[in-house]
């Protein structure tokens, strides 16, 4: 079965080409124009995916060397994300579904990082423990098969990847955070400054919130401006920012797994690129005895190679999508509750 997938959530456009479950092409365009605004600008966002989208489908099917009418199912993410993005994408995809006259599957985009461990060599074995990390979502969840998902807990406020940019602007860092903390963090003490972690009614939920005030509360209390925060002293609020965020989701990945008996754990999403988490997420694996699959970094930021196969293991469980499905850009709060 030939795959063609396409994600349009955010600020990539990707399209890729999924062949008899090997991945023939995945091609990312990055808007990086962003970082001058200090984040996603949606109409900008959706402009740019609408002049990029086309062509980069020609590209994929080219390097894949497989023909348009040779696709045997149409997937697109269809949520969560910016609406006027996802559209785009979504649209198109459905244009193409109609003029093939092919199959169509609209995919949850946390969904295809769920199983984006499954594009590795080594994949996860069910049941699994998976914790998603990126700038929108920070989720704990229990997967006992393509089908079976349940959420074990999530942020009651700012994600992750989301307090990563927040921090870094108050550094004076520029979008996106992330990598920008993580270089500060090398150079930084983590054990600095002791930043709170939250404790919750759930002991599986997440709250970056206190910890993003806490930060912002000691800069205003030790200096009179950022642009006076003295490097080493900027890298070490760096560092104990990364630690406390560190903390918080590795400790909840621990309580987990004492409690639910399961053969892998995996480290999806955006954040998953982060160096200090994956070192401490396979340590954690080792503790228990537990096979690890993170992927690679090239799938964990937002990529249609998730979204492919994410379509493809709905498909193969009998779903499929009319051409009147609709895009929706939250995630609901029980979404992830079959299981």
């Amino acid at each position: 079965m030939n795959v063609l997938g396409i994600e349009t959530s955010c600020d990539e456009t990707s399209v890729a080409v999924l062949s008899d479950d090997k991945l023939m092409a995945n091609l990312i365009s990055s808007q990086d124009f962003h970082s001058k605004y200090g984040g996603v600008v949606p109409e900008l966002s959706s402009r740019a995916h609408l002049q990029i989208v086309k062509p980069l489908v020609e590209d994929a099917l080219k390097q894949s060397e497989i023909k348009l009418e040779d696709i045997d199912l149409i997937t697109a993410t269809a949520g969560p994300g910016l609406i006027g993005a996802l559209l785009v994408g979504f649209t198109f995809a459905k244009g193409l579904s109609f003029s093939l006259g092919k199959p169509f599957v609209a995919v949850n985009h946390i969904e295809g990082h769920i199983f984006s461990g499954f594009l590795m060599e080594e994949k996860p074995e069910f049941p699994f423990l998976v914790l998603v990390v990126s700038g929108g979502h920070t989720l704990l969840l229990y997967v006992k098969s393509f089908t079976e998902i349940m959420q074990l807990g999530t942020t009651v406020d700012d994600a992750a990847g989301e307090a990563f940019d927040k921090v870094a602007k108050m550094l004076g860092y520029g979008y996106p955070g992330g990598p920008q903390i993580q270089a500060a963090s090398k150079r930084g003490d983590e054990n600095k400054i002791d930043f709170p972690i939250a404790g919750l009614k759930n002991e599986y939920d997440f709250s970056f919130s206190g910890l993003k005030t806490a930060v912002l509360r000691y800069i205003q209390k030790n200096y009179d401006d950022v642009n006076n925060i003295p490097g080493n002293e900027r890298d070490d609020i760096a560092a104990s920012f990364q630690r406390a965020v560190v903390t918080a989701l590795i400790n909840n990945v621990d309580k987990a797994l004492h409690k639910f008996d399961v053969k892998s754990l995996s480290l999806v999403g955006g954040v998953a690129a982060n160096a200090e988490l994956r070192n401490k997420m396979t340590s954690l694996a080792e503790k228990f005895k537990l096979k690890i699959v993170i992927p690679d970094l090239e799938f964990c930021g937002d990529n249609a190679a998730m979204i492919a196969l994410r379509g493809k293991t709905l498909f193969d469980a009998g779903v499929s999508h009319t051409l009147t499905a609709k895009p929706y850009p939250s995630l609901s709060p029980d979404q992830f509750q079959a299981g």
